[in-house]
């Protein structure tokens, strides 16, 4: 890493539709932005990788772009990961207290206790997420340490993914040169750069509508409720325009950019578009309507589907604050107010916040996911990490054998 003030931290999200690196460094006061570089990514699909070739020579453009900005040399990234193949899941776990006062031996072993669920062999647990603790029937506790009490038990919430996803991304990373520190779910990233207390205290869920996923989270009373990835996205949007209009998919994506909206009513008569033929067909005018028509009913689907996933959790009477969506799609005119009638919850659309630096470049919900990646870097970075590549299956014998040795002593 560079010698900077403080520590760099970089996030890399590796997205569907595009490749983004952000270096932020931190301060005493705070986190500041110092680089960001960014790359169209033509490796991925719906959040998988299925190009390894591709995907890492983005991987490595966007970087050096990065390094260019912060004038410094990245090692070491947080990675995001997102797809269809992401499942999260609640569990329970109790165990006696050994001492009269419960300690971080405890804690550890009742997150233990919690975390043993059978998961399948082609599937590995990429985060262990507290949600809260229970001395002695007495609930809502989020630190139990120091306290005195018999039995102690936790709530977690288990995101797992499938293992060749999961080792593919990294095999991507350190192809191109960058050790993974951890990979992070990319909603989780998402909600560390746009959601306020308020709204993970009182319950609220973040959407990150990028090209390939949706990715939901929920929070209430600071911890995360649930989680869920959806594989539709913007790029679904790209091709319904691509279909309707008869146009190349790159042709697409630039009028979905420049003219797109989902409100078909708020669009005037007399407003055309352009719009280029396929092969040498000449361009033909069309009524800027029609995009509308194309794009409302497709993003309605989408936060139905999201709906459809909120009710299947159980959660419609946790999300109260409302709703936060983040993610390249969210810029599309009319996401926040097709999301309002869909959900009947105040929405809003999310920028990165709790940063400094480039604050002007970053504030853009794109960048939500890689800014949130190095909030959450620079937040466990004190903490034990859990990384994928220790997953030998005789170091983890070995130290659970050590840990058991240090007990019985």
């Amino acid at each position: 890493m560079g010698q900077g003030e403080g520590e760099l931290i970089v996030g890399l999200d590796i997205g569907t539709t595009k490749i983004c690196a952000v270096v932020g460094e931190v301060n005493p006061e705070g986190i500041d932005i110092v680089g960001i570089g960014t790359h169209a990514s033509v490796g991925l699909r719906k959040g998988v990788v299925v190009n390894i070739e591709s995907t890492v020579d983005s991987i490595k453009k966007a970087i050096e772009e990065a390094e260019l900005m912060a004038g410094c040399e990245i090692t070491s990234v947080y990675a995001g990961i997102a797809g269809g193949h992401i499942m999260g899941f609640n569990s329970h776990g109790i165990v006696a207290v050994k001492g009269n006062e419960i300690v971080q031996k405890d804690i550890d072993r009742v997150i233990d206790a919690a975390r043993a669920v059978a998961i399948p062999p082609d599937r590995e647990v990429i985060h262990i997420l507290p949600q809260e603790f229970i001395v002695d029937e007495q609930a809502g506790i989020q630190d139990p340490k120091g306290m005195s009490g018999v039995r102690l038990e936790a709530k977690i919430h288990i995101v797992t993914g499938a293992v060749t996803s999961a080792h593919n991304l990294i095999k991507c990373a350190n192809r191109a040169g960058l050790d993974v520190a951890d990979i992070v779910l990319q909603s989780l990233a998402s909600s560390e750069a746009v959601l306020n207390q308020e709204e993970r205290n009182l319950g609220g869920a973040l959407i990150d509508f990028g090209g390939g996923t949706t990715d939901m989270a929920i929070f209430k009373g600071k911890s995360i409720k649930h989680t869920s990835v959806l594989a539709v996205g913007g790029n679904n949007l790209t091709t319904d325009i691509s279909v309707g209009l008869r146009t190349p998919m790159e042709e697409a994506e630039k009028i979905k950019i420049r003219y797109g909206t989902c409100l078909k009513d708020k669009i005037g008569k007399d407003e055309t578009i352009e719009v280029a033929g396929v092969g040498d067909r000449k361009p033909r005018t069309l009524s800027r309507q029609i995009l509308g028509e194309i794009l409302e009913p497709r993003v309605e689907e989408i936060f139905n589907l999201i709906a459809r996933e909120i009710y299947r959790a159980q959660m419609e009477d946790t999300v109260t604050s409302g709703i936060v969506i983040t993610g390249g799609s969210s810029l599309l005119e009319g996401v926040a107010d097709i999301a309002e009638s869909v959900f009947s919850l105040p929405t809003r659309i999310g920028r990165p916040m709790g940063i400094r630096g480039l604050v002007d470049v970053v504030n853009n919900p794109t960048y939500a996911t890689a800014v949130g990646l190095v909030l959450y870097g620079a937040r466990s970075e004190s903490k034990k990490k859990f990384r994928i590549r220790d997953k030998n299956i005789f170091n983890r014998v070995m130290s659970r054998m050590k840990k058991w040795f240090k007990e019985i002593i």
